[in-house]
């Protein structure tokens, strides 16, 4: 009997369950909600001097942060993901280009539930690659297809990784539930730790070097991933590591990540659990990144200098930018992820020493979707809040 097989009879005996018990998902505490500027930005500094003094040195500054990881996973409901479910991944119509190429993938990040995607591949052959996740942010067409993102996924498999870029719950063709389905935040970070999962399952990629980078949107499922999982390597959260501000959308702040009836914390802290693994933030000035030069960097240096590893997390802050991940952000992260992941910047430099992306072939959208009129989404996909809120409400 298949993965599919037995997925299919999983989902169904879990529906089965789910109509006969009536369980309903459990209600959220809007009480313990911290959602887009719930600071001011005075006070998101304060908060973070207050922070400040609850650990003195790397033993109690850990006891901090597992109190802080706990609260992400129980406030996301993390707890309650099964582990290691089949991915019954799907992969097809790859089309190569100019040192690098590029699939339709999907797979299953819990029965039924599909995280959507392409997988750009290095051509150059070698014995095993450094692998990069990437989500993204919000936009008003599915980001996934956007020229900037196929940009930065082409240009890093160019230099040498294979990269897993894959849609926002809700968006493009993640379209089971809406965008902004209550749960939006344990969906989107679990589909994150299942994209490990289907990386490490790929025989040629590194479990050494496992990267992820995203703006926005992106840059909280980012940081957020690298808070919790330790196989992740090197991170680049992008436009979104703020004191003050903790994400305007229910997918970033819908749930009780940040605060419980026995802690507080702010996406610094979050973004900080990275520590001491090698961190880029990459902020601007015209956007609630404004101050990262003089609020969250150093707060962010110093955890990192409690193990002796400061010069493992950099800043660079486009004063004059706005609230994207456009060129002049992705020279800086390819500079970084190269030096940590062991990348080549001499494959995607042209004769004048500069990052040079013209390589970079755009696709249409029909040539990078996973599910069209000759591959099909599975019969047993969940579909509808509803049903998702089932099957969420089914993890116990």
């Amino acid at each position: 009997m298949n993965n599919k097989i037995l997925s299919l009879i999983f989902l169904k005996l879990i529906c089965m369950i789910l109509l006969n018990s009536h369980v309903a998902a459990q209600p959220i505490d809007t009480s313990l909600l911290c959602r887009g500027s719930y600071f001011t930005e005075a006070e998101g500094e304060a908060a973070l001097n207050h922070f400040a003094t609850t650990y003195s040195d790397q033993k109690t500054w850990e006891i901090r942060a597992e109190k802080i990881r706990k609260g992400i996973i129980e406030g996301a409901r993390l707890d309650r993901m099964p582990k290691q479910t089949a991915l019954n991944s799907i992969m097809h119509s790859r089309k190569s280009y100019d040192g690098y190429s590029v699939e339709n993938v999907a797979f299953e990040s819990l029965p039924g539930f599909f995280v959507t995607g392409n997988l750009y591949r290095p051509t150059e052959k070698k014995s095993s690659y450094a692998a990069i996740l990437s989500p993204h942010g919000h936009g008003n067409v599915p980001p996934r297809f956007s020229e900037d993102v196929q940009k930065r996924g082409a240009t890093l498999a160019r230099m040498g990784a294979i990269v897993l870029i894959y849609d926002m719950v809700g968006v493009g063709e993640s379209d089971q539930c809406a965008h902004k389905h209550p749960q939006a935040l344990t969906l989107q970070t679990h589909n994150s730790l299942r994209a490990v999962d289907f990386l490490l399952s790929l025989p040629e990629v590194d479990s050494s070097r496992i990267g992820i980078t995203g703006e926005s949107g992106g840059g909280t499922q980012a940081f957020i991933a690298v808070a919790l999982d330790k196989r992740i390597a090197v991170s680049v959260p992008v436009v979104m590591v703020s004191a003050y501000f903790f994400g305007g959308c229910s997918c970033e702040s819908g749930m009780p990540v940040h605060k419980s009836n026995n802690h507080q914390t702010s996406n610094v802290e979050i973004a900080a659990l990275a520590a001491p693994r090698p961190m880029l933030l990459i902020s601007d000035g015209k956007d609630w990144t404004k101050n990262t030069p003089q609020v969250e960097y150093p707060y962010i240096r110093n955890i990192y200098r409690l193990y002796g590893k400061e010069n493992f997390v950099e800043n660079v802050h486009l004063a004059n930018e706005g609230h994207d991940y456009g060129f002049s952000k992705r020279k800086a992260a390819y500079a970084f992820l190269a030096r940590y992941l062991r990348l080549s910047l001499k494959k995607v430099t042209n004769s004048q020493g500069e990052i040079d992306e013209r390589f970079v072939t755009i696709e249409k959208r029909a040539s990078l979707q996973v599910f069209d009129s000759i591959h099909r989404r599975p019969e047993y996909a969940i579909r509808g809040d509803e049903a998702v809120s089932h099957l969420l409400a089914g993890l116990k």
